[in-house]
């Protein structure tokens, strides 16, 4: 079985948070429809309320912090992205943009990402589709059909929810397009285009 890269970006405030809640499911859902399908899924969990002070230093100074960079990577290096915002204001919360905002601009071009978010009331729900997935088409991500909204009374229904049903088809949507892509690879950028010898003889 071959090992894909799973990055799982959470922006819940508060702990313990329905935003990571949601995040764990649609990681467990999508690690399942990898395994079905021959790939052995790498999750890594990213929590941007561990890293606030980091990126609003980022934004301010241009140089992230070892902690910050190492998650900068993980998203950049990643054979997907699951994003979780809760909603504020009808839109993305200020932590998730600040995110995104400091992310090097070519580290979502043609990677899948589910696009997911909560809130207090289903009243919020179209915020995933007039601002989250627009964002994502911007960065030039390719966002999966099905985004998954919850509202607080999700989270206490049966195992076969409507929620559930969501999240597995989103979470198999996401797990197709990995599968027929290779594997995300980042450029490291010390490495030399050209060769000493070349560069010395440009010199001449």
């Amino acid at each position: 079985m071959s090992s894909r890269r799973i990055a799982v970006l959470t922006a819940g405030l508060s702990q313990p948070s329905s935003t990571r809640m949601l995040a764990d499911q649609l990681a467990d859902a999508t690690r399942r429809e990898l395994e079905a399908r021959g790939q052995v899924a790498e999750v890594t969990v990213l929590d941007l309320r561990d890293r606030a002070h980091d990126v609003v230093n980022s934004m301010l100074t241009g140089f992230p912090s070892e902690q910050l960079q190492e998650a900068l990577d993980t998203v950049a290096g990643a054979d997907a992205l699951i994003a979780v915002t809760p909603i504020f204001s009808a839109s993305y919360s200020g932590l998730f943009k600040s995110f995104i905002d400091v992310l090097p601009r070519e580290s979502l071009v043609d990677k899948p990402v589910v696009i997911a978010a909560t809130a207090g009331t289903a009243r919020h729900s179209l915020a995933l589709e007039h601002a989250l997935r627009p964002l994502f088409a911007y960065l030039r991500a390719v966002v999966v059909p099905t985004s998954v909204f919850a509202a607080t009374e999700d989270f206490g229904g049966s195992e076969r929810s409507h929620l559930a049903q969501r999240i597995d088809r989103a979470a198999g949507e996401l797990a197709g397009e990995v599968v027929r892509r290779e594997p995300a690879s980042v450029a490291d950028p010390f490495e030399l285009s050209e060769s000493f010898e070349q560069l010395l003889n440009r010199t001449h």
